[in-house]
């Protein structure tokens, strides 16, 4: 077999070096080398050669002259008579050192052949042999431990790729290695067919899969959506994003790139033990229509019930003025609050052309009416320009979180102080929306951040979206919203459109 011609000519090899080595040994020993000089040189070199020998454990030390006459020999009775083998020359006429496989007195051998030198000239020979069968014995030997190491290491390595084999299946639910292959395909397959952006992270904030509508919505350029982010801390590829927060929401609104997104995040646990988190993310505009809809259906849902109750506490002042016999006060009462809803109404559809600002800001006014804040709309106020179904969006937007905002800063405000004024105005090239509030205002330094997403000086959760979101939906039509110090000690927010639809 070849793992047994591999063992055999290892240890030949060996055992070949090592004749060769105990020859050069040999041949450079002071005192054979003189002994050449004298009239009996074999009493003296077998002396010193048999020690050699038995403690080197070769089966023959021979020591020859340059004519080839024994000096030294195992057998006594071999000395004086010429060496066997022919393969001297090399090492008496050339000067060679080398290993030979040779048919001797004592059987087939490894030899290691050296001359042997004196003042520069070759006098002599030594040949140190080891017994084929010999060798052939320690092969045998080498071969069955060797073997028998083998089948150990197969029996472990059987055993243990059994136990580990039976540990991943029952990891993997008793699935077959197809199986697994089936089934991430059809993973991978459904992960980049879903139209939702799918991004999921370890417990050490690591992504470990983003799909291709994800990297569409995240990035603006070919060339970043064509890189790969798995391994990537989560942290710094998506910064809006904090895995450290292990809470599940829905629907959040969140800007990512360039587009408003919703995003919801779900926490995966293994036996309790966190084990990372997905995120889903969805262009806000897909929905757009939607949510529009829904926004409009609130904001009448919103000035129905602060109108309803605005009724509802008018009708108790009636019904009060009736049961004490005030019939004139409840004439004159019903009379000036149609007037003055007759006036408001009046004012909206003169003053602003856009049938959905009107009715946001009727309901705006109602829901400040029911807050007990006093909002007023400048009477120079005046917005003709039609807008676009682009612009009515991003000016729906805009406009109602600013106010919704002025509305929360001043409801906190004592009696008297809640006010918030408004003006808009279309003449020029733009269209202008100013809303002053008399709240407790922003501090300086946190003005440089009021837009950004998740900031917020309110308490609570899921705060800091609404100016982000207003910002970006003004920013697609060139637009701006800035903020000053208002007139009325509070916070002053300018919305500003340039007119791009027709009037």
């Amino acid at each position: 077999m070849f793992l047994e011609r591999v063992i055999s000519n290892t240890i030949e090899d060996q055992i070949g070096k090592r004749a060769l080595s105990l020859a050069h040994s040999v041949a450079n020993i002071p005192e054979i080398k003189e002994a050449f000089l004298t009239d009996d040189p074999s009493s003296i070199i077998q002396e010193i050669v048999l020690p050699i020998q038995k403690q080197s454990g070769a089966e023959f030390i021979v020591v020859g002259n340059k004519e080839g006459i024994r000096y030294a020999h195992p057998n006594p009775e071999a000395i004086g008579k010429k060496m066997v083998g022919g393969d001297n020359d090399r090492a008496l006429n050339k000067g060679e050192a080398y290993e030979s496989k040779k048919e001797g007195t004592l059987g087939l051998s490894i030899r290691g052949k050296v001359p042997i030198y004196l003042d520069g000239e070759i006098i002599g020979v030594v040949s140190v042999g080891f017994l084929n069968d010999d060798v052939q014995h320690t092969i045998s030997d080498q071969s069955k431990s060797l073997w028998l190491t083998v089948g150990v290491i197969i029996l472990i390595g059987i055993t243990g790729a059994t136990f580990i084999t039976n540990y991943i299946k029952r990891l993997l639910i008793d699935m077959e290695p197809e199986e697994i292959a089936h089934l991430y395909q059809q993973n991978e397959a459904i992960l980049q067919s879903v139209h939702e952006g799918i991004i999921a992270a370890d417990e050490g904030g690591c992504i470990t899969a983003m799909n291709r509508s994800a990297k569409e919505i995240l990035f603006s350029q070919e060339s970043e959506r064509g890189k790969t982010y798995i391994g990537l801390y989560l942290k710094e590829t998506v910064p809006s994003l904090d895995i450290k927060k292990r809470n599940t929401f829905s629907n959040r609104e969140m800007v990512m790139g360039e587009n408003i997104v919703l995003v919801n995040q779900t926490s995966i646990y293994n036996e309790d033990t966190f084990a990372g988190t997905v995120y889903t993310i969805r262009k806000k505009t897909e929905l757009e229509k939607v949510t529009e809809e829904l926004k409009r259906i609130k904001q009448y849902a919103n000035s129905q019930r602060a109108q309803t109750h605005e009724y509802s506490n008018k009708l108790h002042i009636i019904l009060g003025l009736v049961q004490n016999d005030h019939k004139a006060e409840v004439i004159d009462f019903i009379k000036k609050e149609s007037n003055l809803q007759q006036e408001r109404l009046k004012f909206l559809s003169e003053k602003v052309a856009d049938p959905l600002i009107q009715a946001l800001l009727q309901g705006k006014y109602n829901q400040a009416n029911e807050l007990g804040i006093s909002m007023n709309i400048h009477p120079d106020s005046r917005m003709e320009h039609l807008f676009s179904e682009t612009e009515q969006d991003a000016v729906l937007t805009a406009l109602g979180n600013v106010i919704e905002n002025a509305l929360e800063a001043v409801k906190g405000m004592s009696h008297g102080r809640k006010r918030i004024n408004i003006f808009f105005t279309d003449i020029g090239e733009d269209c202008l929306f100013e809303v002053d509030d008399s709240g407790p205002g922003i501090e300086e330094g946190n003005v440089p951040r009021i837009f950004e997403q998740g900031f917020s000086m309110k308490a609570g959760a899921n705060r800091g979206t609404g100016l982000a979101l207003s910002k970006i939906a003004v920013a697609h039509l060139d637009g701006e919203i800035l903020y000053e110090e208002g007139e009325l000690g509070g916070a002053s927010f300018m919305i500003v459109i340039p007119k791009g639809g027709e009037e």
